[in-house]
């Protein structure tokens, strides 16, 4: 039986990557992006390890011709898409009147359009094929706002409305499209801030993560990336069939309030 092929942004660091380690696990063939200059290594790196066949676009998700590209060189190469994880994300954090506008126009376009672009290319295949999961790495900032982060809370509040517009469109083609809603991730992103925020502060990083970090979360403790990626591949599944236009948060609690 062939392969399934999940094409996954952002997939050389954090989120991104646990998700394509999860996803070569289960036995599906990739195509991983990313901006690290030994991303083509880490991908040969996985493809050995599941003994499965993986490529590596350094798309940058700020360019449409470069993001299609790469979506043509996958279906090129495996013949499908089956899978598609917008995962690729950026943020900056400053108050509303000291907020560069070039930032606001990076954040909005990898976080938000970059996934219009992967969409529109991906879909009258899936259409064609009967068969499509988009999956869409959103945020507990999806769901609601803090200060200091107006690009990356419009982001991900408009990829949650993307994501439902995607579902209904899919719905009599056998297409599901969601949007996962993690809360703090520890990724290496996280650690930094971590350290940043300690010094800043002048208090010991524990208490950062507590009373900083995760104050907004009832639950006081980080999300995993293996939560995010067993997530990720149960709604890739054929158990995920029913499952359309949902924002499922991962959050401790965050948004039960």
């Amino acid at each position: 039986m062939k392969k399934k092929v999940a094409v996954i942004t952002g997939s050389s660091s954090g989120i991104g990557l646990g998700i394509a380690k999860e996803f070569a696990k289960a036995g599906y063939d990739l195509m991983m992006n990313g901006l690290e200059t030994n991303g083509a290594e880490i991908a040969a790196n996985i493809a050995q390890e599941f003994k499965v066949t993986v490529l590596f676009s350094g798309a940058n998700m700020l360019h449409a011709e470069q993001v299609i590209q790469m979506i043509q060189e996958t279906e090129t190469a495996f013949g499908k898409i089956d899978v598609l994880i917008n995962n690729a994300g950026i943020q900056y954090v400053a108050p509303i009147e000291n907020f560069p506008a070039e930032k606001w126009n990076d954040i909005i376009g990898v976080n938000l359009t970059s996934a219009f672009y992967t969409t529109k290319a991906v879909f009258s295949g899936m259409k064609h094929r009967k068969f499509g999961r988009i999956l869409n790495i959103a945020s507990a900032h999806g769901l609601a706002a803090s200060e200091y982060k107006s690009a990356y809370v419009a982001s991900k509040h408009g990829i949650i409305g993307f994501s439902k517009v995607i579902a209904l469109e899919g719905a009599p083609y056998g297409i599901t499209c969601n949007a996962i809603c993690p809360g703090y991730v520890r990724t290496p992103l996280v650690e930094n801030q971590i350290k940043d925020q300690a010094k800043s502060h002048e208090i010991p990083e524990d208490e950062v993560i507590q009373k900083i970090m995760l104050h907004k979360q009832p639950i006081k403790d980080f999300i995993s990336i293996e939560s995010v990626s067993a997530l990720c591949l149960f709604l890739a599944s054929e158990h995920g069939n029913l499952i359309t236009g949902a924002a499922i948060p991962i959050d401790g609690g965050w948004n039960a309030q």
